[in-house]
């Protein structure tokens, strides 16, 4: 005969069972979807749709925006740093999540299989030599597709937010210290410079590396042309044609050869480009898109 005690002890057991259970289950799922964040549109490639689902599930699980945060030696969050110019950051040291671009540069490397192939700043992921399309503020929300990089600045040199579009309006966004990562309706203002399509697959046309750090594309293959915009530090770059212009003495080099940048829609000298004065297999231009 099973005794008084015993019995007492099953219940007891499966009592515990049936109270623990549920909780252990819910701490192993991953995160459910953000209300209202997810793909909303109809056409994005796998891996766009792939990349929203990664911001997505970091909006969800309540990741805060931290200036710097994401910038670490692989992708991921980090903690962030002081923003000089932002009282609100003063916490983000103490916050471990992303800034604009580190948000970018994780759900795309998650997107892409774990290759990081958005490593930079918002500026340098909006001229990605990666883009497979690209789109002015003027064309506004028609041709876009989730997973397209919304990108922000007062012009073509200085880009200073990049978010993901998700559709129907809305964009997943770190949008600035104090706040958490968020879903937003897409902003369309004076500083929305334009957006961008990322090929995650391999990057098509002639791709080479530049040197040294602040150097300026120009509209014309001219020194006193205007600037368009700044390489920080050496940059992987798609080369659509080379020609012979005016000479430029720097660095201990002199060269007369320039390349056109499709990308920035922009001339650099190829001083600045890794290589030989005249790249290889690189074409003479002679139909060059206008420069904007």
């Amino acid at each position: 005969m099973v005794s008084r005690t015993n019995v007492i002890r099953t219940l007891i057991t499966l009592m515990a069972l049936l109270l623990w259970a549920p909780v252990s289950a819910a701490s192993a799922a991953p995160a459910a979807p953000a209300a209202g964040c997810g793909v909303l549109a109809p056409g994005a490639s796998a891996a766009a749709e792939r990349a929203v689902a990664v911001a997505c599930a970091e909006v969800a699980a309540g990741t805060w925006y931290s200036w710097g945060g994401g910038h670490g030696a692989t992708p991921g969050a980090t903690y962030g740093q002081v923003d000089p110019s932002d009282p609100a950051s003063e916490h983000d040291p103490e916050r471990r999540g992303f800034d604009c671009s580190g948000l970018v540069r994780y759900a795309y490397a998650q997107a892409a299989g774990g290759t990081d192939i958005l490593n930079g700043v918002a500026s340098q992921q909006f001229y990605t030599h990666r883009a497979a399309a690209r789109f002015t503020a003027a064309q506004g929300l028609a041709p876009l597709l989730p997973g397209d990089l919304l990108a922000y600045g007062k012009d073509s040199t200085d880009m200073q937010h990049i978010a993901i579009y998700l559709g129907a309006g809305k964009m997943v966004e770190a949008r600035q210290s104090g706040t958490k990562l968020m879903v937003s309706d897409v902003r369309l203002g004076s500083t929305y410079f334009g957006a961008v399509r990322v090929n995650t697959g391999t990057p098509t046309g002639n791709i080479h590396q530049t040197w040294g750090t602040g150097v300026w594309t120009k509209a014309q293959p001219s020194i006193d042309a205007r600037r368009v915009y700044a390489f920080p530090y050496s940059t992987t770059i798609r080369v659509y044609c080379q020609k012979h212009a005016e000479l430029v003495k720097a660095e201990g080099y002199e060269n007369d050869v320039w390349s056109y940048l499709p990308d920035y829609k922009a001339w650099v000298t190829n001083i600045f480009i890794k290589g030989p004065a005249w790249l290889a297999g690189v074409p003479d231009c002679k139909d060059v898109p206008p420069v904007t």
